[in-house]
């Protein structure tokens, strides 16, 4: 099978040569120059061997043309921080205008996206990352929860004023990735689909309508959608029907399914299994090769795709990585 074959089947549900795995994880350093990142990308593709990419932009690429200003840090292993945000109050989030994807920072990922697509594009599908509109409203707010909490209790009228516009843009957005060769859309919830942060009832009324009108804008552009429920006591069963191909999380997490509990209950093929925090950053690739063979014990190696539960860290290291393949081989 080649990348593309494997990535299909697994989809499928159906029987692999070998289960497909990739990784990915932030370059604080290179996220910021298009050039840069675009190498970025195609160097870790290429140097693990992986089956599949993940294109993982600074996440403050969806809001800069809002005005949120974030700054690099200038290090490898540190994030961006937030300079400015224009979310000062409640009725800030009814200024907000759609914006157009050929523009700032949206057209810059664009570019990107063209020379994934040169580098990779004809050997493996690749995804873009982009937040559900409340993902998008946190970074907006200064990589906030609190502003958006305070105005669904204040003025939820204008935080939906703000979805909708989000909303808006993310459609528009997404159809040009694919539009530029992007096999499909890795679609994060950003915690916002758990206990943590909202009710179920309050996800269904902020989140889940949103979601919908943007995966189904999308769903027959694309053949590689992905659902990421991002962090721990995860609304799964609330989700489980969206409409992607595959769904993404960390098993591993405090409430949440297991991989095999995860299909059964989804009917869609499912991927994680490598733990970003323990076993990659902090083990041995002993370990890795353990985790790998529990999973494909638990799962039969059947409708999975191997990833991390989320973004590794910069720091993780070079041999740990190398050990996933090996374990595959």
């Amino acid at each position: 099978m080649n990348k593309k074959e494997r990535v299909d089947a697994a989809l499928r549900g159906e029987k692999v040569d070998r289960v497909p795995v990739s990784v990915w994880g932030h370059d604080y350093e290179r996220e910021w120059d298009v050039q840069a990142f675009s190498e970025a990308v195609a160097e870790n593709f290429n140097r693990y061997d992986w089956d599949y990419v993940k294109v993982n932009p600074r996440a403050s690429y969806l809001v800069e043309g809002w005005k949120a200003r974030y700054r690099p840090s200038g290090h490898k292993f540190q994030a961006p921080t937030c300079e400015y945000t224009p979310i000062k109050s409640t009725t800030d989030w009814k200024r907000i205008r759609p914006l157009e994807p050929d523009q700032g920072s949206l057209e810059e990922q664009l570019r990107v996206l063209q020379l994934v697509n040169h580098e990779v594009g004809y050997d493996a599908y690749f995804t873009q990352t982009i937040f559900c509109p409340l993902g998008v409203a946190r970074y907006l707010a200064g990589d906030k929860n609190e502003p958006i909490l305070l105005t669904i209790r204040e003025d939820r009228r204008a935080l939906h004023t703000a979805l909708r516009i989000i909303t808006e843009t993310l459609i528009n957005y997404a159809i040009a990735c694919l539009e530029q060769g992007a096999s499909g859309i890795f679609y994060a919830t950003n915690g916002w689909a758990s206990a943590g942060l909202l009710t179920q009832d309050q996800y269904r009324e902020f989140g889940e309508q949103y979601d919908l009108e943007f995966l189904d804008a999308i769903k027959s552009r694309s053949k590689f959608n992905i659902l990421h429920n991002c962090g721990s006591h995860i609304y799964f069963d609330l989700l489980a029907s969206y409409p992607v191909q595959a769904i993404s999380w960390a098993p591993g997490l405090a409430g949440n399914p297991d991989l095999r509990d995860g299909r059964l209950r989804s009917g869609k093929a499912v991927m994680g299994g490598l733990n970003e925090h323990s076993t990659l950053k902090k083990g041995t690739p002993g370990q890795i090769q353990d985790e790998i063979g529990a999973v494909l014990e638990q799962t039969g190696g059947q409708g999975l795709l191997l990833a991390p539960g989320c973004s590794i860290a910069p720091e993780t290291p070079t041999k740990n990585l190398e050990a996933i393949r090996r374990a595959l081989s």
